[in-house]
């Protein structure tokens, strides 16, 4: 909680600064669509990676099940346009099902599963009218459950942090209503999972890229 807390305190500071940026007297749009605004809205799409999962407790194992799924969420951002510039701050609550395994032998089976993920990010982009192109990258958490199915069989979830990097392209079909197309990659680092019998203790670290898109409403 005090990650995610920090999280949010972070997007409002950025939201904060783009907001009180705006009433500088700084050149102004360019004529065509003005992407300065409040904007609410949903997202979904196909997500794909790899786990790493490693012990050394009673002998070093290692297993890299590859994981994928779909994702449906919700964000909020604040934009604020200057000539073609567009600078600000989103933040985005995925709901996914993206999971996978990998087989040991003798049958024993290590799983990986991505419940949720999201993000508090900082956004910069290059408007041409009614086309935004932009990079996007902040600080990223999801809840991810590790699991095994043989020998002492047993599941646990935690919040792992990391970052994320990624691009898109927005499109203003109306003053009001963006559709766009969104690419994301996600590192989350290892966190440690005590198991029932500690011979199956482990680190579990979730490498993850998204491909989305996406649905806004201006305010």
């Amino acid at each position: 909680m005090r990650r995610l807390a920090l999280a949010t305190a972070g997007f409002l500071a950025l939201l904060s600064g783009a907001t009180q940026a705006a009433d500088l007297d700084l050149p102004m749009t360019a004529p065509g669509f003005d992407w300065t605004g409040f904007y609410a809205g949903a997202q979904a799409g196909y997500g794909w990676g790899k786990s790493d999962i490693s012990g050394n407790d009673g002998g070093p194992f290692s297993f890299s099940p590859n994981i994928d799924g779909g994702f449906i969420g919700g964000h909020i951002a604040g934009l604020w346009q200057f000539d073609q510039a567009v600078l600000g701050a989103e933040a985005e609550l995925n709901y996914a099902a993206i999971d996978g395994t990998a087989t040991a032998s003798p049958g024993n089976v290590f799983g990986t599963d991505v419940k949720w993920f999201g993000s508090v990010n900082a956004k910069a982009g290059y408007a041409m009218d009614r086309v935004l192109v932009y990079g996007i990258g902040g600080f990223a958490f999801a809840g991810t459950e590790t699991s095994q199915a043989a020998g002492t069989a047993f599941s646990q979830t935690r919040t792992a942090t990391g970052w994320t990097l990624g691009a898109g392209v927005d499109y203003a079909f109306s003053d009001r209503v963006v559709v766009g197309a969104q690419y994301r990659y996600y590192d989350f680092s290892k966190e440690h999972f005590d198991a029932p019998d500690a011979f199956s203790d482990r680190d579990q670290g979730v490498k993850l890229q998204t491909l989305g898109v996406n649905f806004s409403y201006k305010f």
